[in-house]
């Protein structure tokens, strides 16, 4: 939904938000929202009781779904629950920014889209490497078609972890949904789709838990996708045994390349966010490195063009062309496709049980 029969309604009024989960995710939200300036928060729930500050502490999510004064849900909680806030934050027709995942599988979020039809509002998800500068700047010289069409695209995104993580929801299946992928991953998925358009009818993968040995988590996810109708191949590797953090994606096309390393994020654990640029290239063989620009981002703004973005649509009723349920679906036809032929391949010790 676009919020376009909703512009206007908040004329000469700021409109109320409330935020469902306050730890990190929760409070760089509320942050941002209030460099925005066009919206103000009033209420937080947390399960661990939170410290409201200048924020008036609910005592349960439902009581902020049902607060006829909040006109903004922001559900920023444990993943099993964000299917089930957003159907009922729009149900009772407030706008909704979710982070993701959506939900745990497709045929879900098919069923979050059905309710937000129903209901009219605004719903946007948190894919928010969309909004780096680094991203930003791909997309551009990748639309502009300055070096032709995509040829290729690689993709590695990994975290290291400890054994606390294995006292924190995200190690509990039923509680986190799955493992690196759907934590992590998803953001690589979102913008190979977001730079080729997809869908990726060819994949293969594979899905490993070889380290940490959770149940339903695991720690490494490979895969090789193509686009049938554009041709584009991808490579793509989520990790949680990269024992030194890694972002980096490349995108080469027919005259050129463009390569992302670093992600600018408030841990800076991913280091600078510089952006390679080739120059224009038309003659083989390869550049030299002097063919080369490299783009710093030294700031993240992400945060602020994420919430900029959300509330525009909110309040001036403006298109959403990022975030949007029907992005949210793609990434997690995605997954499913992804998560299905990585699960059925044969573990490891079931072909030392029974070799070729």
């Amino acid at each position: 939904m676009n919020g376009a029969n909703l512009a206007g309604k908040f004329a000469g009024q700021i409109p109320a938000v409330g935020i469902i989960g306050f730890g990190k995710m929760g409070q760089i939200r509320a942050h941002s929202i209030a460099q925005d300036g066009r919206a103000r928060v009033v209420k937080i729930y947390d399960i661990v009781a939170p410290d409201g500050g200048a924020f008036q502490v609910a005592g349960s999510a439902e009581e902020i779904i049902a607060d006829p004064k909040i006109d903004i849900i922001y559900i920023c909680a444990t993943n099993d629950v964000n299917k089930r806030l957003t159907i009922l934050s729009l149900r009772a027709g407030k706008h909704v920014f979710c982070e993701k995942p959506p939900a745990f599988n497709a045929g879900e979020v098919r069923e979050v889209m059905a309710e937000a039809e129903q209901a009219g509002t605004v719903l946007m998800y948190g894919f928010n490497h969309r909004h780096h500068g680094g991203v930003q700047k791909m997309k551009q010289v990748i639309d502009a078609g300055t070096y032709g069409p995509i040829l290729w695209m690689r993709g590695r995104y990994g975290k290291s972890v400890d054994p606390d993580f294995l006292k924190t929801w995200r190690a509990d299946a039923a509680r986190a949904g799955r493992g690196i992928l759907l934590d992590q991953g998803i953001h690589m998925l979102d913008l190979f789709l977001y730079f080729d358009g997809g869908p990726f009818d060819d994949v293969h993968a594979l899905v490993s838990h070889r380290y940490w040995k959770l149940a339903g988590i695991e720690d490494n996810v490979f895969a090789i996708m193509r686009n049938r109708k554009t041709g584009v191949e991808v490579s793509f590797h989520s990790t949680m045994t990269q024992w030194r953090h890694l972002f980096s994606l490349e995108v080469f096309m027919e005259r050129g390349y463009l390569v992302l390393n670093g992600l600018k994020t408030p841990s800076g654990s991913y280091g600078e966010e510089v952006l390679t640029i080739a120059k224009n290239r038309s003659t083989a063989p390869a550049a030299t490195w002097e063919d080369e620009e490299h783009l710093h981002y030294r700031v993240d703004r992400s945060w602020q063009n994420e919430a900029e973005h959300f509330l525009d649509a909110v309040i001036n009723g403006a298109k959403l062309a990022c975030g949007t349920a029907a992005q949210a679906l793609r990434v997690m036809q995605l997954i499913d496709r992804i998560y299905e032929q990585g699960d059925a391949t044969p573990k490891p010790q079931e072909i030392a049980e029974n070799p070729p």
